[in-house]
């Protein structure tokens, strides 16, 4: 079996999955938390067993090398299986990471570069790449953006309506994200229905939120734009604003950049509207007859009834729809609340597919002329594959 190593690494975290890229078999996987604090707790799953650990890791080094360790205690030994590639996931690839890439001294210098534009998530990305290289120097080294798939959006897609020059020089653009998973929804979808011609909107729906509209493959628009705030309500971000709010914040309230930063990716979405910003204690608060998290709920499924209505104009139609994420894959009653006012397009979920049946379904009826179906993301795996690809194994 040959093996791809997937590394997500974050400002705190490092997310890890060893996968056959040909079947998409996980036969390891894991997670350091608290990189940097006292104590971090490392989790690694293996031939059915989870392994815990609470040790020091100072740094994103040493997270790597606790990673190898559970590797070569718990298994299996990445010296005994085929590891042909690393594959690294980046959030922002801007116009350099328009496709899965080999990493390079040059191409790490034009990620870091791009932490501006994700300055909370490019910085620990460019850091598990770095470490990694020096960890394995004889194995090839991939980056995969979530960007990529939204890069060749069409213009008016992509384009703000703001001054050109402003635009060009500070690299303004809709990047759109969650393009991974957008890509790898898209994909099956094509599988599952036998069609690659689809009119199809993907709903990835977690914590963070994002709609994309695909035509035949190709993604027309996606709701997240420079960074990931734009669009859906989310777990702790505003999604659409009109953006004088933050000038009237500023003026009137006296908060400055960083305060304002804050408040709309950290402090708003549900958790802003009602304190939570799990969408499991929203819909539990709701049922308790919490008005607020009844409104956080409403707003979550209006907004996303939005952009699915916009962008059946933008295609002309639709012909399924993809329920996918956290919540996307495992709230019965969110999925039956957002098809509940899309029956004019011809959405409609059927009640006892919608409550339960395989991870993977369709839940629309049989005679709809919209499929709607819910599909299991796996971000990993699309990594994997795109790393295999692109080394040529």
């Amino acid at each position: 079996m040959t093996s791809v190593l997937v590394i997500n690494s974050g400002s705190s975290s490092i997310k890890y999955q060893l996968i056959d890229p040909d079947t998409g078999e996980v036969s390891a996987k894991g997670l350091v938390e608290r990189v940097g604090q006292p104590r971090a707790r490392v989790t690694h799953h293996h031939d059915g067993q989870a392994e815990v650990a609470e040790v020091d890791v100072a740094d994103h080094e040493a997270g790597m090398r606790v990673v190898m360790e559970m590797f070569a205690t718990h298994g299996p030994d990445l010296a005994e299986v085929e590891l042909t590639g690393v594959g690294h996931r980046l959030v922002q690839g801007g116009e350099v990471v328009t496709g899965p890439q080999e990493v390079t001294d040059e191409l790490l210098e034009q990620i870091i570069a791009l932490s501006p534009l994700a300055p909370l998530h490019n910085p620990a990305n460019a850091t598990g790449i770095e470490v990694a290289r020096r960890l394995w120097p004889e194995l090839p080294h991939v980056v995969v953006a979530d960007t990529a798939f939204f890069h060749e959006l069409p213009e008016v897609a992509r384009t703000y309506a703001l001054d050109r020059g402003v635009a060009a020089r500070h690299g303004i653009r809709r990047y759109g994200f969650h393009g991974t998973s957008h890509h790898f929804i898209s994909q099956r979808m094509a599988a599952l229905t036998g069609h690659d011609d689809l009119r199809l909107v993907v709903l990835h729906l977690g914590n963070g939120a994002s709609a994309a509209a695909v035509v035949a493959g190709r993604p027309i628009d996606t709701s997240m734009g420079l960074t990931p705030l734009e669009g859906l309500v989310m777990g702790t971000r505003t999604g659409d604003i009109d953006p004088a709010i933050t000038f009237h914040l500023h003026r009137v309230g006296g908060l400055d950049v960083d305060e304002l930063d804050a408040l709309l990716n950290t402090a708003s979405g549900l958790k802003g509207l009602c304190g939570h910003s799990d969408m499991r204690e929203v819909s539990a608060a709701a049922a308790a007859g919490d008005a607020d998290a009844v409104l956080a709920r409403a707003l979550y499924c209006y907004r996303i009834r939005k952009y699915v209505g916009s962008y059946a104009a933008a295609m002309g139609g639709i012909d399924a729809v993809a329920f996918t994420a956290g919540i996307g894959e495992n709230d019965v009653a969110l999925r039956a609340e957002v098809a509940a006012g899309l029956g004019f397009l011809g959405i409609e979920v059927d009640p006892q597919a919608n409550a339960s049946g395989p991870p993977e379904r369709r839940i629309s009826p049989d005679d709809g002329r919209c499929q709607v179906w819910v599909v299991p993301t796996d971000e990993e795996r699309a990594i994997a594959e795109q790393t295999a690809t692109c080394i040529g194994r």
